[in-house]
């Protein structure tokens, strides 16, 4: 088995961070429109959440006999994704921030699974560490404008 992370994964996931890196720098540049930014960023988050739950989904399906517990975690995902955007009341920042260590539990049911890749735990460490960066980040930014409670376009 392999050690090196395929080319175009390592290139497709370094792009992939894009989109939680650059809204806390943009809301820096124009704080005005940092809600805007911040919606961006937790929306592609959760679906980031979500595509890792079906890959593990995937994973989970594709023996002979899956085990429920796993199909059941490999839903969650999804599933906390969509509450943490559609639960009222949360403050921006406290979304970002739960969005982040939901990731990062992900993570850590991905390092200690079996059945994955050599690299997969080394490239989803990376990964994970830019992307809960850049929804801290964000979080950080949604505390220091004006309106901290609101995420407008």
């Amino acid at each position: 088995m392999t050690q090196t992370v395929p080319r175009s994964v390592l290139l497709y996931g370094l792009a992939g961070l894009i989109p939680f890196l650059a809204p806390p720098l943009l809301g820096l540049w124009v704080p005005v429109h940092a809600g805007m930014f911040a919606v961006v960023a937790l929306a592609y988050g959760a679906l980031i959440l979500s595509f890792l739950g079906g890959a593990r989904w995937g994973l989970a399906v594709a023996r002979p006999d899956p085990g429920v517990g796993t199909i059941t975690l490999a839903m969650l995902p999804t599933l906390l994704a969509l509450a943490l955007l559609l639960l009222p009341g949360i403050a921006p920042a406290r979304q970002l921030i739960a969005l982040a260590t939901l990731l990062t539990l992900h993570f850590v049911w991905d390092a200690g699974s079996n059945g994955l890749p050599a690299w997969y735990p080394r490239l989803r460490g990376l990964l994970t560490l830019g992307a809960v960066a850049g929804l801290l980040a964000m979080a950080w930014v949604m505390s220091r404008t004006a309106a901290p409670d609101a995420m407008t376009i």
